[in-house]
């Protein structure tokens, strides 16, 4: 294992016009005088705040250690694999698309950010846009930006607490308010704004408009039913190309691995939405997950338990390590 740990990560609050001030659902213990739309938990920037290795971002650690934390699957070795964050929307958010790998190489990018959306928690009404109405071409969508109505074209859903939401690059987008969501994604930030609802912010139509697909495989994921192991429920959430995540209701202490069927690692992100636990490896100290908390497992560390506290909700993200098919999905 050398010098690595489970690592308890710093989350990084990051500031949006659309963001709120009462991120109490998630962070009770916060308070905050501007408006926070996103908390990074292991972005490249994101750093580990227990241990030897406190300050040191993901993206140091990931160029030092490499395999020994993002594991086999990843598939770059110096890279870190996952971007989770919360998303807390309090206004809509701008209506917006992200490049798949294809696109995203086409213009000098090393891969494309497809993501998931984990709906924690959910008010009466909460909507997402995802995709285009039936029968609206690329062409229609630019037209209705141009008009100041590109609202109109898209396909509203209603969201509810327990969906979780499949978002192929490609996928024209956006989240309105009412809702919580976990978003585990590529380690990708690149992000073409379309439209903004006359917010001063900068659009990108070129490089967007040329992103957007008409025919995407996006919607709420259609998933088997949990299964109960003794005191504590397993619910396989998605299972994609880029990401396998799983929701953990334990109440009696779990036995997980780094290492998966296929025979491959992968790092683990560990992020608690409801209650507390420890985390247990061999030979290092044990590290509480409490809600809001994310914990990154490195693919060295092969065995580790959960011990919940009374009670835990997580969800446990990694790179799988054979190729996946798209989800099944519905709108």
């Amino acid at each position: 294992m050398g010098n690595l740990y489970p690592l308890l990560m710093q989350p990084g609050f990051d500031p949006r016009p659309w963001g709120s001030e009462d991120l109490s659902p998630i962070y009770p213990n916060h308070k905050f005088s501007e408006k926070i739309g996103e908390a990074w938990l292991s972005g490249d920037d994101c750093k580990a705040a227990n241990g030897p290795l406190k300050g040191r971002s993901l993206a140091n650690l990931s160029e030092q250690f490499q395999r020994e934390l993002v594991g086999d699957a990843a598939r770059d070795p110096k890279r870190f694999p996952l971007l989770m964050k919360f998303l807390f929307p309090h206004e809509k958010l701008s209506v917006q698309v992200h490049p798949d790998d294809g696109q995203a190489i086409r213009v000098g990018q090393p891969w494309g950010k497809t993501e998931c959306w984990y709906v924690a928690h959910a008010k009466p009404g909460a909507q997402i846009a995802l995709g285009l109405k039936t029968g609206v071409t690329v062409r229609d969508l630019e037209e209705a930006i141009h008009q100041m109505r590109a609202e109109e074209v898209l396909n509203w859903i209603n969201v509810y607490a327990g969906d979780m939401i499949y978002v192929a690059g490609g996928t024209v987008h956006t989240l309105g308010p009412g809702s919580v969501v976990v978003e585990t994604q590529q380690q990708s930030d690149t992000t073409y704004r379309l439209y903004d609802y006359g917010r001063p912010r900068e659009l990108h139509l070129k490089d967007g408009i040329a992103a957007v697909k008409e025919n995407v495989k996006s919607g709420k994921v259609l998933r088997p039913a949990p299964q109960q192991i003794g005191g504590n429920r397993r619910a396989s959430l998605i299972a994609a190309r880029y990401f396998v995540v799983d929701m953990f209701e334990a109440k009696d202490q779990l036995q997980l691995s780094t290492r998966e069927d296929s025979g491959k690692s992968s790092v683990q992100v560990l992020v608690a939405v409801e209650g507390c636990g420890v985390i247990e490896a061999p030979g290092v100290e044990p590290v509480t997950l409490a809600k809001g908390d994310a914990v990154v497992i490195p693919a060295c560390v092969e065995e580790f338990g959960v011990r919940p506290q009374w009670a835990l909700e997580f969800l446990r993200a990694y790179v799988p390590g054979k190729m996946l098919p798209e989800p099944e999905t519905r709108i």
